[in-house]
């Protein structure tokens, strides 16, 4: 019998005990190690040579990953591990480092109930260990520590035992400080800073395969003092042999991270908003595998052979070839054609997945990452919110116009696979814009069109997305029918940077109960009466219903809604959407016949005072802006802080670390275009830098009225300022 044949065997005899499973993410800054750490484990578990691990990054399945050298898709494996005479299922997801790519590591957290996150001994804790420490606490998943790369203290800064303890004991400070930030505020959380003496932090090398942890120097009887004369003496094969990393690690896994029976009845509540009172629920919070069938979908992937592969974690009941399922927000059911586990690279097809396992599985065409699949029709999971939002945009178009409908098909299906990507289809004049979270991110998706689906594209100069914000309160603005039948009155004031961020975050929705809603609203900072009186949430604005008994209202707030929702998707400074700001509708003129209210009068009459009214309020253009850290020698440090001021950006801090220096700031993204090969002639190649999303600011006003007008150019749209926009 094959190997890996062998392993699956292992795996599925695991599958239906619970307390042996444990679903676990493996999460970093960019290059920071997680990906051969990954090949540790799997070597550890016997899935690749002993001798390749390291250098194999067997979880990078893709060949623009191996060229690249980064995780660009997050990557599932299944394996087994022996920890105390027990044998343990290990589900694994290797997400990506790369803040581009970020939304990748936000949906691996709802799959998993532990999170691993790599630090790099030299660099320390950095802005993307923050992002992904978040993203896994917001989602309940229990953190653990291993530092990396500390073979680099000791080979490449010489340092000895006391210097090498203090640099590792500030990074662990670093990090449990972030931890108890983000989780003062959680109720359900016990403490979960990571502590050495509790063997929840691990210290080692993945590219020399050793690893230590205060149980492990216990039982082997090493000490850092070992361990520095080993590096030095050239002795990192014994240092691997008499303290394997995979053993160190995966030991911390089974030890520490919770089981499927332990996590899904704290995380339940937090993930579900349904009623609690359900079999459904008990069902989940228990991981019944006798249960309901409730699989929620993380990741949607492409198999040549088998098309759309859906994966997730089964939170009760099994899954089966066969099994006719629900798909939330979508009509009828789905067939599931097979079932599997993820082997790296490879799925393997297995007889049926129970609850508490990560599964793949085709069949659910209706799926996209976020749907939530059942047997019975039930409330659907909380969706996944990447707080991030696309910043670059790129024009599409088939060189060939044979192309264009296969072209138009992937669009839809990479949209489906990444929903952090977003794509505008115009079929009419043929121009396809997709939008994500960086240049490189859009760089990825349009060489995956070229080289996976064979279709030549030429790809327009990067666009930055900006939004329109109302930036003061309106006076009541009349909104007219073309028939002069109907009439709508309005305000518009901006929303407070508090609820802004509570929409974001997905804890005040649509979705959600009213009463639920309203006490997150009211959190934020909204007052009571209003928050009984939300209609609807759109983006991140907010349509309060202040009106009071008007006659077919309710037949008509439909239409209402929709030219609200065609308003704010393109405002009226440059067509770009609106963001923040909460509008009321403090009454309304309706005729009495249906027919002289109906699409045609009510919607551009709704439409028509929404931006009459952001002008009032005086809409203004916002940009993204880039958190930027540079890190590089001191003679060049002046070049790296010349490059952010010279865009536009504004130093913030700079400081020492080790034998560099740190430069951060902010800048527009729109002057970060083409940062990368500008850095690198600024400084000879000898910086290392790193951006992360940060929002979106008010532009400053002398700039306002001439990007408007580029934009303006750049649609079609006529050049002259919209009427009454005179406060720039």
């Amino acid at each position: 019998m094959g190997r890996r044949k062998k392993i699956v065997q292992e795996c599925e005899k695991l599958m239906d005990k619970p307390d042996q499973i444990r679903n676990i993410a493996i999460a970093a800054h960019v290059d920071h190690g997680k990906t051969t750490l990954s090949d540790n484990l799997l070597a550890g578990a016997g899935m690749i040579s002993d001798e390749t691990a390291g250098q194999q990054l067997a979880m990078d399945t893709k060949d623009d990953e191996q060229e690249r050298g980064i995780t660009i898709d997050a990557a599932n494996v299944s394996m087994t591990h022996e920890y105390e005479d027990r044998n343990h299922l290990i589900n694994l997801i290797d997400t990506p480092g790369h803040v581009d790519f970020g939304g990748d590591v936000t949906r691996a957290m709802r799959a998993v109930d532990g999170a691993l996150v790599v630090v790099d001994a030299v660099e320390g804790a950095m802005p993307q260990t923050e992002t992904v420490l978040r993203q896994a606490l917001r989602e309940g998943v229990k953190p653990a520590l291993f530092i990396n790369k500390v073979d680099r203290l000791i080979s490449e800064l010489q340092e000895g035992p006391q210097e090498m303890q203090e640099r590792l004991l500030k990074v662990i400070r670093n990090v449990n400080e972030l931890i108890r930030g983000m989780t003062e505020d959680m109720d359900d959380v016990d403490d979960w800073t990571v502590s050495v003496e509790e063997g929840t932090v691990g210290f080692g090398s993945a590219l020399y395969k050793w690893g230590v942890s205060m149980p492990s120097m216990q039982a082997t009887g090493l000490d850092f003092g070992d361990i520095i004369d080993m590096e030095r003496n050239d002795q990192r094969q014994e240092l691997h042999e008499k303290t394997p990393l995979s053993d160190v690690v995966l030991d911390m896994v089974c030890e520490h991270f919770p089981d499927p029976l332990d996590a899904q009845p704290r995380r339940i509540p937090r993930i579900w908003r349904g009623d609690d009172t359900l079999d459904v629920a008990e069902q989940m919070r228990l991981v019944d595998d006798d249960g309901e069938v409730v699989l929620m979908v993380t990741d949607i992937g492409i198999d040549p052979h088998a098309g759309e592969v859906a994966s997730g974690r089964v939170f009760s009941g099994g899954l089966e070839k066969g099994q006719e399922l629900y798909v939330s927000g979508t009509a009828g059911k789905n067939r599931v054609q097979s079932v599997g586990i993820y082997m790296g690279g490879e799925r393997e097809e297995v007889e049926r997945v129970p609850a508490g396992n990560i599964a793949a599985v085709t069949g659910l065409r209706d799926a996209i990452a976020g749907s939530t699949v059942s047997s019975i029709e039930m409330t659907p999971f909380e969706s996944i919110e990447h707080i991030s939002e696309p910043v670059i945009t790129k024009s599409v178009e088939a060189k060939n116009m044979d192309d264009l409908p296969k072209l138009i098909e992937t669009l839809r299906r990479v949209s489906k696979e990444d929903p952090t990507i977003q794509i505008t289809i115009n079929e009419d004049t043929g121009e396809h814009l997709i939008s994500g979270q960086g240049e490189l991110h859009l760089e990825v998706q349009t060489q995956r069109i070229e080289s996976e689906q064979g279709i030549p594209v030429i790809t327009g100069e990067p666009i930055v997305v900006f939004r329109e914000q109302p930036t003061g309160a309106c006076e009541t603005v009349e909104g007219i029918s073309p028939n002069r039948h109907n009439r709508f009155y309005i305000t518009i004031e901006p929303l407070s940077d508090e609820l802004v961020e509570t929409i974001q975050l997905g804890e005040a929705s649509m979705d959600m109960p009213e009463l639920e809603r309203r006490e997150a609203l009211q959190e934020a900072g909204m007052d009571k009466d209003t928050s009984q009186n939300v209609e609807h949430i759109y983006g991140t604005n907010i349509l309060i219903d202040d009106t009071k008994g008007i006659q077919h209202l309710n037949e008509t707030m439909e239409l209402v809604i929709e030219g609200l929702e065609e308003a704010l998707d393109d405002g009226p400074l440059a067509a770009e959407p609106v963001q923040g700001s909460l509008i009321r509708l403090h009454d309304a003129r309706l005729h009495e016949d249906a027919i002289h209210r109906g699409p045609a009068q009510v919607i551009p009459a709704v439409r028509n005072a929404v931006h009459r009214g952001l002008i009032a309020a005086r809409v203004k253009l916002l940009e993204p802006i880039q958190n930027v850290r540079i890190d590089v020698p001191n003679e060049h440090m002046g070049a790296a802080s010349g490059e952010i001021q010279g865009r536009r950006g504004r130093v913030d801090d700079m400081y020492q670390e080790g034998d560099l220096m740190v430069v951060e700031g902010i800048a527009p993204v729109d002057e970060m275009i083409g940062f990368s090969s500008d850095i690198r002639s600024a400084t000879e190649g000898r910086a290392s830098w790193n951006t992360e999303n940060a929002g979106f600011q008010v532009m400053a006003n002398s700039l306002q009225e001439e990007t408007m007008k580029e934009i303006r150019e750049r649609k079609g749209m006529k050049l002259e300022l919209p009427e009454g926009v005179d406060y720039f």
